[in-house]
């Protein structure tokens, strides 16, 4: 088998691990038009300061010793045919899509193949590879395997950019339910080890910088050695295939934010692709469910929410018609409306409409104006939204409005038309070729 099969199986199975952010569409570039998506194969990630980078996701092998229950490449599928990359293969391909400026960076993953150990030695002989033959750079996020060694994450920190340990599923009852292998693998043991690395290289980074001097007397010091995970470490969780609540899960996403200083935890929607008894008999994949964990999750993150805010074990899922923002907004109606030119910065973080960017906008707009709609608007603010939280110099627009709970719930859960500020539409260059194509003219040399 070729690499260019070998990519588009590997590829495709990568798309179930979410610990990126991927298209998860089909489109294919248009004479006239710029840009094209594949639903597998490359996907994005964000750098810290908000550029977009584009990977290549993609497994080391299918091949795995585990049989979960919700996983399409577990051992006792019959129908994954079963292959893998040698470290020289993968490394050679990703310099190959690098060098034609397809891709920036590595999101590499993998079914275990043997044991937790010997899949991570292929993981550091790669990157090593791509590290230290081919010179990269570029950005780099492995998976780290639950029951590996303490020394080869160790290993593999020092050459990836961001580690992820995947949790799988929410709560330790359901990882023996359906992933009985992985449940009796100590899964937060090396999530400490991460985190407690990454603060202990910055440490060390710091006192080394606070020991240079401005004159020399001697030799230029040696460059410093890579980081451990600079990126940090994530994670992911499967919603839906087990029982828990949305509580139960924002609750142990709050714990790693807090405890493990984790930079992100991913969620994705249960999908059915193959067959156990130990799986919900439904089709439906929870899409809407998925979403509103992570709005959720960026107001934990950013927006300087507690979990108990959100939800609560009385309540424990979120609503699925409106935003949790929004919902917390219409529990507690006694607080509203607010005078934007007066409020608080935190006060206006929990107006629905107003994000992290609109708050930081308008309180640095305020000193030099009284804000009015129309600065508003200017300034990017979801006005059809917040008109109803808030007031411009003590002119309230939302009038005619009932401002009840039930009024505002049924305005707020009415789609909003973009406008001139909605998506843009993509364009891109014509005849642009698909991600397999690419392959084919990277390993001809084109």
């Amino acid at each position: 088998m070729d690499l260019t099969e070998k990519l588009e199986i590997l590829a495709d199975a990568a798309k179930y691990d979410v610990a990126c952010t991927s298209s998860g569409v089909q489109r294919e570039a248009r004479q006239g038009q710029l840009g094209a998506t594949h639903v597998s194969g490359c996907c994005h990630s964000f750098t810290a300061d908000g550029r977009c980078v584009t990977l290549l996701k993609v497994l080391m092998t299918n091949a795995c010793i585990y049989d979960c229950a919700y996983c399409v490449n577990r051992r006792s599928n019959p129908e994954v045919t079963r292959v893998s990359f040698t470290p020289e293969e993968l490394a050679e391909l990703t310099i190959g899509f690098y060098r034609r400026n397809y891709i920036e960076g590595l999101f590499l993953s993998s079914g275990v193949v043997r044991n937790p150990d010997y899949t991570t030695e292929l993981f550091i002989r790669t990157l090593r590879i791509l590290r230290e033959e081919y010179g990269f750079r570029g950005y780099i996020h492995a998976k780290a395997v639950p029951g590996t060694s303490p020394e080869l994450i160790h290993a593999l920190g020092f050459l990836a950019d961001r580690l992820s340990l995947n949790l799988e599923l929410p709560s330790s009852e359901s990882l023996a339910r359906l992933a009985p292998e992985k449940a009796n693998l100590d899964l937060v043991k090396p999530m400490r080890q991460i985190s407690e690395s990454i603060a202990e290289d910055a440490e060390s980074r710091t006192l080394a910088r606070k020991r240079l001097t401005t004159y020399l007397s001697g030799p230029a010091p040696r460059k410093a050695a890579r980081a451990f995970a600079p990126a940090g470490q994530s994670t992911q969780m499967i919603i839906g295939a087990s029982p828990e609540s949305d509580y139960q899960i924002l609750t142990l996403s709050a714990a790693l934010y807090a405890k493990l200083a984790f930079k992100r935890v991913f969620f994705s929607a249960y999908m059915p692709v193959v067959e156990d008894d130990r799986l919900p008999k439904t089709d439906a994949i929870q899409l809407d469910r998925e979403h509103r964990l992570y709005q959720a999750d960026w107001l934990l993150r950013f927006y300087g929410f507690d979990v108990s805010e959100i939800i609560d074990e009385e309540h424990p899922f979120l609503e699925t018609d409106i935003d949790p923002k929004a919902t917390w907004a219409l529990n507690h109606l006694d607080l509203f409306p607010i005078e934007v030119n007066t409020a608080p910065h935190e006060m206006l973080l929990r107006v629905p409409g107003i994000g992290v960017r609109g708050a930081n906008l308008i309180m640095r707009a305020r000193r030099q104006t009284t804000l009015s709609e129309r600065e508003l608007r200017k300034l990017g603010i979801a006005y059809k939204r917040a008109r109803y939280f808030i007031t411009c110099n003590g002119t309230y627009s939302g009038l005619g409005v009932d401002f009840s709970r039930e009024g505002l719930h049924a305005r707020l859960r009415a789609p909003i038309d973009g406008g001139r500020h909605g998506r843009r539409s993509d364009r891109a260059l014509p005849g642009q070729l698909s991600l397999f194509d690419n392959a084919q003219l990277c390993l001809k040399g084109a």
